[in-house]
């Protein structure tokens, strides 16, 4: 009697539910949700990627950021004819404020100090053409490692990336707001040599964009040599002129999109930033999936999520939820009810992450062994012809960020030490590829035989060879004294002939040596 209670009271509370289709309830829901979705929409402000940068108010001019009529006008006529697709997937500038929060993600870092360490990891080499230089070859490098250039050329870079361009600026000691607007020169013209003497050269140091305004641009005149470029940088208060402020720009960005990234240029957390997200998307949809990547489905009717009967119902599935287990029973109703488990495929989603992973080294230009340590796979794989590629881009880089303010800052250092700039003294960047020791011992070997054979047919003579060994900074002779030469070698600069074991002496010498290190391997 009890059950039979119990199940008319069941039929009763089902015909008293109000009964709703389900495709009138779906029907419903997706009307709310478009409804939603264009209230969304309307909220957000559309972006003006041609509006000006912001700085802080206490970095700014009184008057503002010095704009030509002829912008102004530029800007409307760019913004309507662009108003279909600016804007969008991040072809605006986007702020200090955000670079400056996207600077701590890791993704975005690594790909920024990756390409900034290896571009100065090896530094330069002071060049020197003419005789008797040495000793003022070895003043420059002691300047430069003292005033820490290469360590400063290297925050410059990770600048550039992070915010799409940066500064170093050169401090000549205390002057005056008004010297401050004046130019120093180039490094090795005639301002320079008013400006700089000796020993007035304080240091360098870098100073991030957000600080440093751009004022005194032309935007009327494209034949004029300051057109879209600042002739002066405002810094809290104080006009800076450009050649006391170097300026490092890597990707700049055409003309009317300057005064909007406050004339610098494209960050590489810009340019990666939408290869970033889906790789951030990708990783959390993996996660989530394979956290529940089995579901329970319950089939059962729709009517009883509906009305008096929908709170059961809905008690009923979290007591499931709650108490499920490998162990536990779900017990369902024979006639009304089935219970499956869907379970999603596993086998490709490290496939679909990795691929997500490896969009971010396509924009930045970096191999995969140095953006993210993956070696590559397969049989004789190997990552060398990536890595010289990339080192030559590296060289490339470094040419165009570094060369103009390094060739000035070189300058600037002579006059420093001197007052004189010698045009004979350049610099060269150091090759970032490098042997193994296998592989220079056998170059040794090649060189000792070819000496060798020169000194034998009467080219050169063994003392040029041995200057040549002093010479090479590769060498393991580098720094050896051509003059001081061994006991008894210099009847054998008397007489270059034939050693006991038929080879010219000092080349034996060295032809044995080589040989020893190569057997040594």
């Amino acid at each position: 009697m009890r059950r039979s209670a119990r199940r008319q009271r069941a039929r009763d509370r089902r015909q008293a539910a109000p009964q709703v289709s389900v495709s009138e309830a779906m029907l419903k829901v997706g009307y709310e949700i478009v409804a939603r979705e264009r209230a969304k929409r309307q909220q957000v402000a559309p972006v003006n990627p041609f509006k000006p940068a912001e700085h802080p108010a206490a970095f700014m001019p009184d008057g503002g950021l010095a704009m030509d009529d002829a912008l102004t006008d530029v800007g409307s006529w760019a913004t309507q004819v662009s108003s279909d697709f600016a804007g969008s997937d991040c072809q605006h500038f986007l702020g200090f404020g955000p670079l400056s929060l996207l600077a701590q993600r890791p993704e975005y870092r690594r790909i920024t100090e990756v390409i900034a360490t290896e571009a100065t990891r090896k530094g330069i080499r002071i060049t020197a053409s003419g005789p008797d230089k040495a000793k003022r070859v070895k003043a420059i490098e002691a300047e430069f490692r003292r005033f820490r250039v290469m360590d400063l050329m290297r925050k410059a870079a990770e600048q550039d990336g992070f915010f799409g361009r940066g500064h170093v600026y050169v401090d000549l000691g205390e002057v005056s707001r008004e010297e401050l607007a004046t130019p120093i020169g180039s490094g090795t013209d005639d301002a320079s040599r008013a400006k700089v003497v000796r020993g007035s050269l304080r240091g360098l140091r870098t100073i991030e964009p957000l600080w440093v305004v751009p004022t005194g641009y032309n935007a009327s005149d494209p034949l004029a040599p300051n057109w879209y470029r600042p002739t002066a940088w405002f810094v809290q208060g104080r006009n800076i002129h450009v050649s006391r402020l170097l300026t490092f720009i890597g990707r700049e960005v055409p003309d009317l999109l300057k005064p909007a990234y406050s004339f610098g240029g494209l960050s590489l957390t810009q340019m990666a930033r939408p290869y970033v997200d889906n790789w951030l998307r990708t990783r959390q949809s993996v996660s989530d999936l394979v956290s529940a990547f089995s579901v329970m489905v319950l089939a059962t009717r729709m009517g009883n999520a509906q009305g008096a009967v929908g709170e059961d119902f809905f008690n009923r599935v979290e007591l499931f939820n709650l108490t499920r287990d490998n162990r536990g029973v779900w017990v369902v109703d024979k006639d009304t009810e089935d219970m499956k488990n869907v379970s999603a495929q596993l086998s490709t989603l490290d496939v679909l992450q990795a691929q997500s992973q490896e969009h971010m080294a396509s924009v930045s230009g970096i191999p995969l062994i140095k953006l993210l340590g993956i070696q590559p796979a397969g049989l004789n794989a190997s990552s060398e012809g990536e890595i010289r590629v990339f080192y030559d881009w590296i060289h490339a880089y470094q040419e165009a960020l570094f060369r103009p303010n390094l060739t000035t800052i070189l300058g600037l250092v002579q006059l420093n030490l001197d007052g004189v700039v010698d045009p004979e003294i350049g610099f060269e960047f150091e090759p970032l590829w490098s042997l193994s020791d296998k592989e220079r011992a056998e170059v040794e070997k090649t060189e000792a035989e070819t000496d060798q054979l020169r000194i034998d047919s009467g080219v050169i003579a063994p003392t040029e060879s041995r200057k040549r060994l002093a010479d090479d900074a590769d060498s393991p002779y580098h720094g050896l004294d051509p003059d001081d030469l061994p006991e008894g070698e210099e009847d054998d600069e008397d007489n270059p002939g034939e050693g006991d074991d038929g080879t010219a002496p000092a080349v034996a010498r060295l032809f044995d040596a080589a040989r020893a290190r190569v057997a040594a391997e």
